[in-house]
């Protein structure tokens, strides 16, 4: 080796190193400048209480946040988290005993690890051993164990014992270092020891390319299996550590961590997509967002504002992370370039001259016409395949729902409410339908729901004058924040779970902010007649949808723009290829599916009368699952909406089966979850291999 290579090598394995590390660096460096940015805003300076308030503050986010890392980094995505920490903390409440004098903290400890890894292989045998879809196993998984937390504990109360607490809040070293920062230096020196090993490389090579990994003799579906059963043993751990900040349970205490979860890791420089970044970074993110929001509150800005901070940062921090000149946002701002100097140039099709030769097609013969169609069982074998089962499975249930509580098939009242009931969804399932189609998800849904309801009872209050110009005001919003969502997917390359988790967050703020926490107005008359009143006998809701299914099937089965949302979802790049402007389709998918979420809120209010916060909360996996029992495939391309509308009218007529026994609420949640499981599972391409 030569001298100047010698000389060389240093500088490389430094530079190489400063690659692979720039968003663990990074972060390190904006949470540096965010610490002295506290100090100087704080009234008085920085102490040792300060600074361990801070540590402890973000610790269970941090925690949560190095789970979630480790299924990203392996090309996953889990939304089961806030869920997992939920239930372990109510598992913890209502199992210590009040009378005891002492808490076993290493007992404890290990139960809510036990019952985290527990979820984690669960999710691990769906998604590693049958290959669903990580997205809808652990949004399934989500569901379940929301309703199985309601069954522990279905308010906030129970019994953390005060050890846990003293432990995990007390220090290490009293007066020089807090526990929680060495709870937190023990994961990531374990999780360093990981990386090192094989293991450790094969969740990198898996994340990178799975199909490389498998053919350098890696166990892809092992190495996923135990991913998600260690991002569950952290989300334990989380659920631990919140359990003795709080002292008592509480089934909702981890549901707000989703949002900030994400956004650390994605902060903390870590790849969506997986094979780059690491949980260092992530730790260093979930602190910066906390202290964020802390800055925030010592500037004596609402608190509402922390959730739109977040979904800000996540978007951010996803752009600064593509900033590359193979990203799609360098791609699509060459393609502008490119299109405006062809405009200057007067060489744009649409500038043209009808004449010019270069815009005829190829001589070639005449279109021959197909004399003969073959038979409509022939043509829709494969929607009817896949539809069928739905309205099977609804006409059982309505036949169960006859023996076991009477007064249903031949009860008017009885498909009134099952149809009434039914709308909501039916108008979801076109908006999600359609962004399924393409490929996509939208987790926008619930809130687009809570903030077009809030804002139209809070305009209209009783006014049926006022429904003239709130409605349509409310639907155009409805259709921005649709707009919003498919140009954050489409121009600035961010991936349809990422941006609408993110819009769902922003909403969720801007919700709270108009409401102060406390949505004001309700329903004009007339909105309230339309879902509940009667004419012969007929809620007028009714016609209404029946003229909405008739709309959603020639909308997405006999004009173009339904065609191309199929030609999307078989294959991005051949649709491009074929002429497909997939770009405006997937705007118009998503502003579609935007839009029927702000009426569904519209309906909602004039069905209860008024509007609440966390009123669309309970639709996103129904709007899901309806898609999926009616028969399409969740990774998109194949589906029916005549399917869907059985779905929505199966999962209706289920859940008012489920209303009129003694089972208790939380049971919905978890036949939801897995109702989708199973449909997946059954109605999933079978691929040779």
């Amino acid at each position: 080796m030569s001298e100047g290579s010698i000389a060389a090598t240093p500088g490389h394995g430094l530079n190489r190193f400063l690659s692979r590390n720039r968003g663990t660096l990074i972060a390190g460096a904006v949470f540096v400048l965010l610490l002295l940015l506290v100090d100087w805003v704080s009234v008085g300076p920085f102490t040792y209480f300060d600074a361990s308030f801070l540590s402890s503050g973000g610790a269970t986010s941090a925690i949560a946040a190095v789970g979630q890392t480790i299924v990203i980094l392996s090309g996953g995505f889990d939304l089961s988290a806030g869920a997992v920490i939920s239930l372990v903390n109510v598992v913890l409440a209502s199992s210590m005993d009040p009378a005891a004098a002492s808490t076993s903290v290493v007992l404890w400890t290990l139960a809510g690890i036990a019952v985290g890894m527990a979820v984690g292989a669960f999710n691990g045998f769906f998604i590693a051993v049958l290959r669903m879809q990580p997205i809808v196993v652990t949004l399934s998984t989500m569901f379940i164990l929301q309703g199985v937390t309601l069954l522990v504990m279905d308010k906030p109360g129970g019994f953390i014992g005060a050890d846990l607490g003293a432990f995990y809040l007390g220090d290490a070293i009293p007066g020089w270092l807090p526990m929680s920062p060495v709870v937190i230096g023990v994961l990531l020196l374990l999780w360093l020891w990981l990386k090192g090993t094989r293991f450790g490389t094969t969740i990198y090579a898996v994340g990178s390319d799975p199909d490389a990994a498998a053919a350098v003799g890696v166990n892809v579906m092992l190495t996923r299996f135990l991913v998600y059963v260690l991002a569950g043993g952290c989300y334990g751990l989380a659920g631990v550590f919140i359990s003795a900040q709080t002292g008592s349970g509480d089934p909702l205490v981890g549901n707000p961590l989703l949002l900030s979860m994400f956004a650390a890791v994605v902060v903390g420089g870590t790849r969506l997509g997986g094979g780059q970044g690491g949980p260092v970074g992530s730790v260093f993110g979930a602190y910066i967002l906390m202290m964020v929001v802390n800055i925030l509150l010592v500037l004596n800005v609402s608190a509402y504002y922390s959730t739109i901070a977040e979904g800000m940062i996540l978007i951010l921090a996803v752009l600064a992370g593509s900033l590359s000149r193979g990203s799609i946002l360098a791609s699509q701002l060459r393609a502008g370039w490119s299109r405006l100097a062809a405009w200057r140039a007067g060489m744009l099709p649409s500038q043209l001259d009808r004449g010019d030769k270069r815009l005829r097609m190829a001589a070639g013969g005449r279109a021959r016409t197909v004399s003969h169609q073959p038979p409509f069982y022939v043509r829709n074998v494969e929607t009817l395949r896949y539809a069928l089962p739905a309205y099977v499975c609804l006409i059982a249930v309505i036949v169960v729902t006859q023996f076991w509580l009477g007064h249903a098939i031949l009860n008017p009242g009885y498909w009134n409410s099952l149809l009434v009931l039914s709308s909501f969804l039916a108008v979801l399932a076109l908006g999600q339908g359609s962004v399924i189609l393409t490929g996509g998800l939208d987790l926008s849904v619930p809130w687009t729901i809570g903030l077009c309801g809030i804002i139209l009872a809070g305009m209209v209050n009783g006014s049926d004058g006022a429904l003239v110009y709130a409605l349509p005001l409310v639907l155009l919003m409805a259709l921005a924040i649709g707009f919003v969502n498919g140009v954050g997917i489409v121009y600035l390359g961010i991936s349809p779970i990422v941006m609408t988790l993110a819009t769902n967050g922003l909403l969720q703020g801007f919700a709270l902010l108009y409401s102060q926490g406390t949505p004001a107005g309700f329903s004009s008359p007339l909105l309230r007649w339309f879902m509940t009143g009667k004419v012969a006998g007929i809620v007028p809701v009714i016609p209404f949808m029946i003229a909405f299914v008739v709309f959603a099937v020639v909308l997405l089965g006999r004009t173009p723009f339904g065609r191309r949302v199929y030609g999307i979802g078989n294959g991005l790049r051949a649709a491009q290829l074929s002429g497909i402007a997939v770009e405006k389709t997937l705007i118009l998918v998503y502003m579609l599916s935007s839009f029927c979420a702000g009426l569904v809120g519209v309906m909602l209010t004039g069905f209860s009368g008024q509007a609440s916060l966390g009123m669309g909360d309970d639709y996103l996996l129904p709007s899901i699952a309806v898609v999926v029992v009616g028969g399409a495939l969740i990774t998109g391309g194949r589906g029916h909406y005549l399917g869907m509308l059985g779905g929505v009218l199966l999962l209706t007529a289920l859940q008012m089966l489920l209303a009129g026994t003694t089972l208790p609420y939380a049971t919905r949640a978890i036949l939801y979850g897995l109702v989708v499981l199973g449909a997946v599972m059954a109605l999933r391409e079978r691929r040779v291999h």
